[in-house]
């Protein structure tokens, strides 16, 4: 003798027993009814229960500047400007709004220059870049003169010719290269100089040209030769200071150098070119000429 299979038995949580189901009728599960009550499993909280955690969650959150530690409102200009020393009395139009908490002091003004009137902040150069073009003009100027005077006898020069015979007379050495170096170093240099392109450099082998012939014209006789009638060394003197300046100075705005630093704000590379353009002209006589150029001036008798 078998058992008979039992019914389903009723979900869990019911309050009564499930009825006999009818012969015919079909199976049913106890979840087809969406409203039908289950048990809750330990542990997990009940609607109820996340519903009121839920409110009393909302009711702690911050909900005024002082709870969520925000300034105070920053009170209007009109409310506060009595409390402002001297400007409860001004008549000015458009007031900027300044608070007595601000913990940002304002930015100081623009500093005034003898008229009281304010100074702009932009570099103000004047005739300065003007001055020195025309330096350049004038340096550059005379050097292509004598260079071109050295190579091609223009302006009643000596030509290529006539300038190694004179300074081969003079003392030079090898002047079938200290010629043409003379000659390159006037008219690559003058030209450079005048144009304002690689200034250092170029007023650098100027400068060493130049200090080359003022060695070579002061050591020709004993004393100093600033004045003396046949050999001065008057004008080769200020046209040492000439390029001195210009290499120290920087060939201004209006060259081809103007994007360099050492067109208006020149400091060790022009110290430096100037440095270099010395040594290579001492190096330069002692090789080519050799003597002592100050010869009876002073300790160098």
């Amino acid at each position: 003798m078998t058992d008979k299979p039992t019914e389903p038995s009723a979900a869990a949580g019911d309050a009564t027993p499930d009825t006999p189901r009818p012969a015919g009728s079909p199976v049913r599960s106890p979840f087809d009814s969406p409203t039908e009550q289950f048990p809750t499993p330990v542990g997990v909280q009940t609607t109820e229960e996340l519903t009121t955690e839920k409110i009393e969650t909302t009711a702690k959150l911050p909900r005024t500047d002082e709870e969520l530690g925000l300034d105070p409102e920053v009170p209007l200009y009109s409310q506060v400007k009595n409390a402002i020393p001297g400007v409860a009395n001004s008549t000015t139009a458009e007031p900027s709004p300044t608070y007595s908490f601000a913990s940002i002091p304002p930015a100081p003004a623009a500093p005034a220059d003898g008229n009281g009137r304010p100074r702009r902040r932009d570099e103000r150069r004047g005739t300065l870049d003007l001055g020195l073009l025309l330096l350049r003009l004038v340096i550059g100027g005379t050097f292509v003169y004598h260079g071109l005077q050295k190579a091609t006898g223009w302006f009643h020069g000596p030509g290529l010719d006539g300038i190694k015979t004179a300074m081969e007379s003079g003392g030079w050495k090898h002047v079938d290269i200290a010629a043409p170096m003379l000659i390159a170093g006037e008219l690559g240099g003058g030209v450079l100089v005048a144009i304002g392109l690689a200034t250092p450099l170029a007023a650098g082998a100027l400068l060493a040209v130049i200090l080359d012939a003022w060695m070579w014209k002061q050591g020709m006789n004993p004393g100093f030769q600033y004045s003396a009638k046949g050999n001065s060394v008057e004008l080769e003197s200020i046209l040492v200071g000439l390029t001195t300046v210009l290499i120290l100075t920087g060939p201004g705005r209006l060259s081809l150098d103007r994007n360099r630093g050492w067109s208006s704000r020149p400091f060790m590379g022009s110290l430096a070119a100037f440095v270099a353009a010395v040594v290579a002209a001492i190096l330069t006589y002692v090789y080519l000429h050799g003597g002592n150029p100050l010869t009876g001036i002073g300790p160098f008798d």
